[in-house]
């Protein structure tokens, strides 16, 4: 992990200079408990601005106009949500069901100063939560086959929030079995930061 590194990343998508002292004040605090718990990948630490980093601002421009919340599912290290939320001065709420994983999300948050709520709660029981937060875009990123990932999102899109989220290779195939239980409006956008990557924008779904 470089300067250069960080600064080419942040040049890239245009982030102003205290979202990138947020940004590095993440990073270094990421860094840090990945020693104690596994928040990435271990092989991924040492290029952690590339795989991490800006595969989370690569969803600044795709978000929707006026976004000023997000929810983020199976939040984890906070990548893309809290990522996000640093970089464009917006309201995270942080879905993650791990007790380790929700401490580090509210350590992150108060030493970035970063508006975000942790909800350690499974995502099963979302539908139940009796009021959820009016969000303009649900983000998730490694968590689940896209048939079971619009099941947890379906309460965020059917209240008008717009899904984007990172898949790899097989997106073809998780598209075709969600089409069989889900009729969706979507969008796919090659990664920036990853050749086998895409982001699939989803703008309306429905179960069939």
């Amino acid at each position: 992990m470089t300067t250069a590194e960080a600064d080419a990343v942040f040049d890239r998508f245009d982030v102003s200079r205290e979202s990138r002292q947020k940004i590095d004040t993440y990073v270094t605090l990421l860094l840090s408990w990945q020693q104690r718990i596994n928040l990435i990948g271990p092989a991924t630490a040492t290029n952690v601005w590339q795989r991490h980093i800006c595969d989370s601002l690569q969803l600044l421009p795709l978000l929707p106009p006026n976004t000023s919340k997000i929810a983020e599912l199976g939040s984890g290290a906070g990548i893309p949500g809290l990522v996000l939320a640093m970089a464009a001065g917006l309201e995270a709420h942080l879905y993650e069901s791990n007790g380790k994983k929700a401490a580090f999300l509210r350590e992150a948050a108060r030493q970035t100063g970063t508006k975000a709520v942790v909800h350690n709660i499974r995502l099963e029981s979302l539908r139940e939560e009796p009021s959820l937060p009016k969000v303009q875009c649900v983000v998730a990123r490694a968590l689940a086959p896209l048939p079971l990932l619009l099941d947890y999102a379906a309460p965020f899109l059917s209240r008008g929030a717009v899904g984007l989220f990172h898949k790899g290779q097989d997106v073809d195939t998780e598209l075709t079995e969600a089409t069989k239980y889900w009729r969706i409006e979507v969008l796919k956008h090659a990664s920036q930061c990853d050749s086998r990557g895409v982001i699939l924008e989803i703008r309306e779904a429905s179960r069939v």
